[in-house]
């Protein structure tokens, strides 16, 4: 398998607003950046579009260093939430619904073709790739 690394970040300007997502992709020695955005929308939701969006790019399945500030993705995937929540008809321990079930949906298969290693880093704290993946969401929704 190829071994990939991923660096992802999402943003709003308000929460809900506009928001973008940025994405690195390396392999070896070359880089490859990806934007987007949605001009209502929330944070957690670019976190995990950004991921989704990297994870669709790679065109067969891949070992995967993935990167991101977001604690709602690192967690909800390395503590198993996600699964829980799925499992309970998308409904977390406190019986509330889960939120973002659309995305969730489209990264769980994701994670089944790739092996994810999913790192959290603290966000805006110089990290290069981070602030990289930050500049790029933020030019994003500024150009809606």
């Amino acid at each position: 398998m190829k071994k990939i690394n991923i660096y992802t970040d999402g943003a709003c300007s308000g929460n809900p607003g506009k928001g973008g997502w940025g994405a690195i992709l390396i392999y070896n020695e070359t880089e490859k950046e990806f934007s987007g955005g949605e001009a209502h929308t929330t944070n957690n939701r670019m976190e995990l579009t950004a991921v989704i969006m990297a994870l669709k790019k790679l065109k067969e399945p891949c070992e995967v260093t993935l990167t991101t500030d977001s604690k709602y993705v690192c967690d909800a995937i390395t503590k198993g939430w996600v699964y829980s929540w799925k499992n309970n008809g998308w409904k977390k321990a406190d019986k509330k619904p889960a939120l973002n079930v659309d995305l969730w949906e489209q990264l769980l298969p994701l994670l089944e073709t790739h092996k994810v290693e999913f790192v959290w880093v603290k966000g805006h704290n110089g990290h290069e790739y981070n602030e990289r993946c930050d500049a790029l969401a933020v030019s994003y929704y500024q150009s809606l």
